[in-house]
């Protein structure tokens, strides 16, 4: 793609401050938009990101909780009021499966990352939406999902949970916004070195243990899921919409082998 494929664009970028959201923010700009990103309570992580980007010019760093219907209000305000509307919207904020099993899980705990991990998407999705419906520029939203959206796992009922209703709302919202020219797709990652790897990313033998599940051999990095979603945002990609694409080296399809 042109080293500036979102020259004049402004992106809505949540989770920005570390992992996957990180890497999407850096390559957006790096492509010439002028990107919002969210932080949940790291104001410092924030901010470094938006210092890598080159400073308030062409990055903002926005403490917001995606699940809060407010805080989302005043996260598109910021952008506008620095960069002008949105037309991009990356949904990557969230929260892991806690491992607890069904019959130990406090509500508060299905709660909490549900409101993150689908909530946050509906809150941000329909924001984003209501301020184009209308104004014939189109927008494209890339929601960050997992392959667990459909590869269930014990003890993960409330991220697994909230994938799969992730997977319906970006589906849904295609159909919806279609007509509008607002595209949304989704992205599926597998096993990604990020901070929610975090065992992962400090322990090799634990590391090498779980790739040895992967076909492709490794797992996958930050900046291979920020260019899937470049190009998702970009009008090469302009008649995919209501798609999720899979990324990650084969993992999901390692079922049958062995039963």
């Amino acid at each position: 793609m042109n080293d500036q494929i979102f020259a004049g664009a402004v992106a809505v970028v949540t989770g920005g401050e570390s992992g996957i959201g990180a890497a999407c923010v850096e390559a957006l700009v790096a492509s010439g938009a002028r990107t919002a990103l969210t932080y949940h309570s790291d104001q410092d992580a924030g901010k470094a990101v938006m210092e890598r980007c080159g400073g308030p010019e062409h990055a903002l760093a926005v403490q917001a909780d995606v699940a809060d219907e407010t805080a989302v209000e005043a996260l598109f305000a910021a952008a506008e009021r620095a960069f002008g509307p949105a037309t991009l919207l990356v949904n990557s904020a969230g929260v892991n499966m806690s491992g607890t099993r069904l019959v130990d899980m406090e509500l508060a705990q299905f709660d909490r990352v549900v409101r993150t991990d689908l909530y946050g998407p509906f809150l941000t999705c329909r924001r984003f939406a209501r301020a184009l419906v209308g104004s014939r520029k189109g927008g494209r939203i890339v929601n960050i999902s997992s392959i667990h959206e459909d590869a269930p796992r014990a003890g993960g009922a409330d991220y697994d949970s909230a994938k799969g209703g992730l997977a319906q709302l970006t589906a849904t919202l295609a159909l919806e916004l279609a007509p509008q020219g607002i595209a949304v797709n989704g992205v599926a990652p597998g096993m990604i070195l990020t901070p929610m790897n975090e065992r992962a990313m400090e322990d090799e033998a634990f590391r090498r243990t779980r790739e040895a599940h992967i076909p492709w051999g490794r797992a996958g990095r930050a900046e291979e899921v920020a260019g899937l979603v470049s190009f998702l945002l970009s009008p090469a990609a302009d008649y995919i919409t209501g798609a999720t694409v899979t990324i990650d080296g084969a993992l999901s399809l390692v079922i049958a082998p062995g039963a």
